[in-house]
């Protein structure tokens, strides 16, 4: 399998099975057409002859044989495999939910205004202290596994984040093994003290924040309906300065009452951030801030403004990160990965304050889903549920081209759109496929930058020219 796209000035072709991408010239770009249209060999010649010169034929000819000999292109894709579970999962990282409470009053909020579906709640140092021996025990011979401090706000419940974290940080170490540390914050009470905290542990940290101070403001209200951005901005600000712009990410989002979220990232650019990401709300169709299948073509040009700023920056010596145009084309992630996407209900498990268990934080409180306690066994069938999915048990996913980077989408995405954590939301495949396309191109401008032949690919040269 292929894909071709055209991005401004260069001609892409990704060739899925080996994940080799070739930037190509106009001759390259319609033999390889032909190809996949199933023209046979000699009649794409013919049609060749018509608009090119010999020479210039015979050079195509000569690089595209030996990338089909190398299977750098129309390669053959390995059979389906098995994601190797024993289904006795290796647990790697843990979502403590230390406080099932908030202080801002987010519109578009998954988890209830940080409640969930229950009542405000704090974990105890306890129920952290069994999470950190359940880490440590069910991470098996993995040395690094990790924690995520989440809520709700979980800076409502820091004195038990620091009693944690030190319990944790002794454990680990008489066990053979090391803990990072991540925290998920809006950023209200991340000052003082408590933000000299996190900076003294270096902990990895997600600072919640929208754009722009109106798009802010009114999808991040406090309880009183006043706006958040001119308390928590100043607070992220110094955060990340403080700590010379390493290990965070502004994570916000887009609705459709910022359709044109680039602009939102230069907001921030400008503010002082240099590592973002912006997630997409497709929520309940009857909120008025959902995304509709209308608005794909006017997003699909806001991440190709947004590619073009990220270049710009850079080629300026002024970079910054976005986090969906990571990619890497030469290692890349672990087969599990990118078969499977995330690890949740395997490797990857929440925990809420009374020590429950779920696949994920965005399964929380949903009862089906319960995987079990801490302290107690898991629920088999809800494991192998959940390493059964991955991109060969989803339909949507087997014949699509983007399936080994986004490695199948979000589980909770699924279940809440379709009831069934095998099906893909027609949207998120869109726009994730749109972001790939920008994330290659990107990859491709910096590597054309580098040498005037591109080095992509799992294997070898990609370019045909």
């Amino acid at each position: 399998m292929i894909h071709k796209f055209i991005f401004d000035d260069l001609r892409i072709i990704l060739d899925v099975g080996s994940g080799s991408v070739h930037v190509v010239d106009a001759l390259a770009w319609e033999a390889i057409a032909l190809k996949e249209e199933g023209f046979s060999w000699e009649k794409i010649e013919d049609r060749l002859k018509k608009k090119y010169l010999p020479e210039e034929i015979k050079a195509f000819w000569s690089e595209f044989t030996m990338l089909l000999e190398k299977g750098l292109l129309f390669s053959k894709e390995k059979e389906p495999i098995d994601p190797f579970y024993s289904y006795e999962p290796v647990v790697k990282a843990l979502c403590l939910h230390v406080a099932h409470a908030c202080n801002l009053s987010c519109r578009y909020c998954f988890a209830g205004q940080g409640k969930f579906s229950g009542e405000e709640a704090l974990m105890s140092k306890e129920t952290g202290y069994a999470a950190v021996d359940f880490l440590l025990a069910k991470s098996a011979h993995r040395k690094n596994v990790e924690i995520d401090f989440f809520g709700g706000e979980p800076l409502l419940n820091f004195q038990v984040i620091k009693a944690i974290t030190e319990y944790g940080e002794k454990q680990a170490l008489i066990k053979g093994k090391k803990i990072k540390f991540t925290l998920t914050t809006n950023g209200v009470l991340l000052e003082g003290e408590v933000a000299d905290y996190f900076q003294k542990k270096k902990f990895s940290v997600v600072l919640s924040l929208d754009g722009r101070r109106e798009i802010n403001d009114f999808m991040r209200p406090f309880y009183n309906g006043r706006g958040s951005f001119s308390k928590v901005y100043p607070n992220l600000l110094t955060f990340v300065r403080d700590r010379n712009q390493r290990d965070y990410f502004i994570r916000g989002t887009y609705t459709r009452g910022n359709l044109d979220f680039s602009k939102d990232v230069e907001f921030l650019l400008e503010k002082g951030f240099k590592h973002i990401s912006l997630e997409p709300v497709i929520g309940d169709p009857a909120d008025s801030y959902t995304l509709k299948e209308e608005d794909i073509p006017f997003l699909m040009q806001e991440y190709e403004k947004l590619t073009r700023l990220y270049l710009q920056k850079k080629v300026a010596g002024d970079p910054f990160t976005f986090f969906h145009f990571n990619i890497d084309l030469e290692g890349g992630p672990c087969l599990n990965k990118r078969i499977k996407g995330c690890g949740a209900g395997t490797e990857y498990l929440a925990v809420t304050p009374t020590g429950d268990l779920y696949p994920c934080h965005q399964f929380v409180d949903k009862d089906t889903f319960k995987i079990g306690r801490l302290g107690g066994e898991l629920n088999q069938n809800i494991v192998e549920l959940f390493a059964g999915a991955n991109i060969y048990s989803k339909k949507d996913c087997l014949t699509c081209w983007a399936k080994f980077y986004c490695g199948g989408g979000c589980h909770a995405a699924s279940y809440n759109f379709y009831g069934d954590i095998k099906r893909s939301d027609k949207m998120t495949c869109l726009l994730e496929k749109k972001k790939i396309e920008c994330a290659l191109y990107i990859k491709a401008k910096e590597l054309e930058a580098g040498s005037e032949r591109l080095e992509v690919g799992r294997g070898g040269r990609g370019s045909v020219k």
